[in-house]
């Protein structure tokens, strides 16, 4: 008999770098009853399928702990769990970062400019000690971790390197005779050993803020669900309960300007409804008896009873709640260039390190000890990865500032660095190449009579439908006393004034038939993609209306600049295929898909993905959350919903669409800085570490001052540095 898979995800705690989560991953797929598993180091969860009678939560989370992490089991409180932990892990970074750097500045100016100072070395210990052993601890336990699974990284090198200087320099410092004796003066290294911590820590600290963000999002979406809700009894009452306590065909009640509590359908009463959540349009949709209502979205001004269909995990609201999760979750971060390099670097380093000892040892005549070990400890610390450290978060920081000044959020160093492979990109058409709010965009008036505006704005003014406002906002002249009103579903109003009856609606409403003129009129904005309003009285047309989404005036530029970067541009939209075609048209998009759900938009960001490209995403509602969190690079517009500013990497503060190929130029330029930096660290390492090992002694007698390592070594750094304050001129 078979039984049945579970596949569950859990907070994964104590986890600080990419490697940590292979460790995690391998030691979950090799417990007993773990079908598979995967861990997912940017949003710290580990998902595993288990066979519940072979494994369980518990013994997962003791497999975890047996290697020094730890896993939440606990379901009720998970969420809050991760939440500390992240906040404690942050602050701990920060606090680091902090007191590194203020003990390490006195210890860099000792040991540049104060070296032969009564006690300086001594000061300098002083000051070092705790840095290296107290606020840099945490890259010793790391290392550890790595050298028991057999593996090396950055924080290999930074221990090795930092933890050694640290002892030659205190041997130096307390028995310096070892060296006067042979000749040689007594260098130290206090003030590499603490700068190089303090810097990396620099690092990570930037790392962890920018991972702290991803859970916002999800958070806002969950708020979008009300507490509670109205249940509308048997006898016609109402009571208020608890939405977790709603069941399938219970009949709830909604009142003007609440959320929708779960999907159902309208049993009873009509009103506009906000769906620009679920289908990015602007425009509420009318709801009758029968129609379908969505969770999440906001009733306007009518109130209606509905029944109770899709509740809890069923509903729309809690499927893009899901896929947000799965699409935050199942990207696996990039692994940093640094981190790559590093893992074969590491142990090439200490390899020529140990080799350089054997062979003065084997050919060093009388002093062999001596200089073996001073040949092996400069190779060391002049391979000691400040400049590799610098080289990407400098790059980063300056690529970040240069952003800001263009109106360009960056949230993480993820976007940044893969926004320059970009080759596709999909653009919401609602409030991204649209201006997201129905306008008046032609009015043309059959008559001269002025007072008739205000007849026409009065009747718009007490209409309920969501088009009314743009009329309203359009006029704005003042209202006349009516002496009727009237409200037709599906087709318009109507009202009197000075005894006489005027419409304002579709042409199924007006009294009498138009004529060509005015039909060919109406139909040329309707090809156009806009919405037709007719004003009459009852017996002839007195104006027409157009409304529509206007196109942002930025939007042809920034479409046309795309094409010619060769990036393909697509469109997807909620609104329909003539819309669709006419924005389209306008644009100068080629392609476009209309009547898009939210869950159809990140299957086509999928389709996209799998089909090899790299993928951006532009959008700024709710309703796009989900394809935000599925691309590859994510771009929010900054006029737009929170929860697609909080998935998004990427924020426009403006709504002008030209910062997009702005910010897709500026990762280009960011990636070819990080890769010029690097190629700097690593010239400086090919150049010295050779020269450090004493490859020029048997020519010249020459060995490398480990002062003058330590001083290559700051000036890599300041090439680094400067290299990366060039972004800061460049052209966008």
């Amino acid at each position: 008999m078979s039984t049945a898979i579970t596949k569950e995800t859990f907070p994964v705690l104590e986890m600080t770098c990419a490697a940590c989560a292979v460790s995690v991953e391998s030691m979950l797929k090799s417990a007993p009853g773990v079908k598979d598993a995967g861990v997912n180091f940017a949003n710290q969860t580990a998902w595993v399928q288990y066979d519940p009678t072979a494994a369980t939560p518990e013994t997962l989370q003791k497999t975890v702990r047996s290697i020094g992490y730890d896993l939440v089991i606990d379901k009720d409180n998970q969420d809050e769990v991760k939440e500390e932990a992240q906040r404690r892990h942050y602050n701990e970074v920060k606090q680091r970062t902090i007191w590194s750097s203020i003990l390490s500045l006195p210890i860099v100016i000792i040991g540049m400019f104060f070296m032969d100072m009564p006690y300086g070395n001594w000061i300098m210990m002083l000051l070092a000690t705790p840095v290296v052993f107290f606020f840099g601890r945490n890259f010793f336990v790391n290392a550890w971790k790595q050298l028991k699974h057999g593996k090396a990284n950055m924080d290999t090198l930074v221990a090795l390197s930092t933890g050694i200087a640290w002892i030659f320099s205190a041997f130096n410092t307390i028995y310096p005779e070892f060296w006067h004796q042979r000749g040689l003066h007594p260098h130290v290294y206090f003030e590499a050993a603490a700068v190089v911590i303090a810097f990396i820590s620099l690092g990570k600290l930037l790392e962890e803020k920018a991972k702290s963000n991803t859970s916002s999002a999800i958070k806002k979406l969950i708020g979008l669900q009300p507490k509670t809700v109205l249940l509308v009894d048997a006898s016609g009452g109402t009571k208020e309960i608890p939405i977790s306590n709603v069941m399938v065909q219970d009949v709830l009640l909604v009142k003007p300007g609440e959320k929708i509590p779960v999907d159902g359908k309208v049993v009873n009463g009509e009103s506009y409804v906000d769906e620009s959540m679920i289908s990015g349009e602007p425009v509420p949709v009318l709801k009758k008896q029968g129609e379908t209502v969505f969770a999440g979205t906001i009733n306007q001004k009518g109130s209606f009873q509905f029944k109770a269909e899709n509740v809890g995990a069923d509903t729309v609201l809690a499927q893009i709640i899901k896929m947000v999760q799965e699409a935050q979750g199942s990207k696996a971060p990039v692994q940093k260039l640094v981190d790559k390099i590093a893992g074969i670097f590491v142990p090439i380093v200490i390899g020529i390190a140990i080799l350089t000892f054997i062979t003065w040892m084997l050919l060093g005549g009388e002093n062999a000890f001596t200089h073996g070990l001073l040949t092996a400890v400069t190779v060391l610390v002049i391979a000691c990865p400040c400049a590799l450290g610098l080289a990407t978060p400098t790059a980063i920081m300056v690529g970040v500032g240069k952003g800001a000044e263009n109106n360009i959020l960056i949230k993480d160093a993820e976007s940044l660095e893969l926004g320059h492979k970009v080759n596709a990109i999909i653009l919401d058409k609602t409030g991204t190449i649209t201006e997201g709010k129905p306008v008046v965009t032609d009015m043309i008036w059959n008559t001269t009579a002025t007072d008739l505006r205000s007849v026409l704005f009065t009747l718009e003014q007490q209409s309920e439908h969501p088009l009314a406002e743009a009329v309203v906002s359009y006029l704005k002249v003042k209202p006349v006393k009516l002496e009727r009103f009237e409200s037709i579903t599906g087709q318009g109003i109507k009202g009197t004034y000075e005894g006489k009856t005027y419409f304002v609606g579709n042409k199924k409403l007006l009294p009498f038939e138009l004529n060509q003129i005015q039909l060919s009129q109406a139909s040329e904005l309707q090809e156009e993609a806009k919405t037709v309003i007719y004003f009459a009285n009852e017996q002839e047309l007195l104006a027409i209306i157009a409304i529509a989404d206007k196109i942002k005036e930025t939007s042809r530029t920034a479409i046309t600049a795309l094409l010619l970067d060769g990036i393909e541009v697509y469109m997807l939209t909620g609104d329909n295929a003539h819309t669709a075609a006419a924005v389209a048209r306008n644009t100068g998009i080629k392609n476009y898909k209309a009547e898009v759900l939210p869950a159809h938009k990140a299957e086509f960001v999928k389709e996209l993905q799998q089909a090899g490209k790299v993928v951006a995403m532009v959008g700024d509602g709710i309703n796009d959350s989900q394809a935000l969190a599925q691309a590859d690079v994510s771009i929010a517009m900054g006029k737009g919903s929170d929860i697609a500013m909080d998935v998004a990497k990427m924020t426009l503060i403006t709504s002008d669409l030209n910062s997009i190929p702005k910010a897709l130029k500026l990762s280009r330029k960011t990636v070819a800085t990080i890769k010029q930096n690097l190629f700097w660290a690593f010239i400086y390492n090919v150049i010295g570490i050779p020269l450090a090992a004493g490859v020029l002694f048997p020519v010249n007698g020459f060995l490398l001052n480990p002062m003058i390592a330590g001083a290559a070594m700051a000036l890599s750094s300041v090439s680094v540095v400067s290299n990366s304050l060039r972004l800061k001129v460049a052209k966008l």
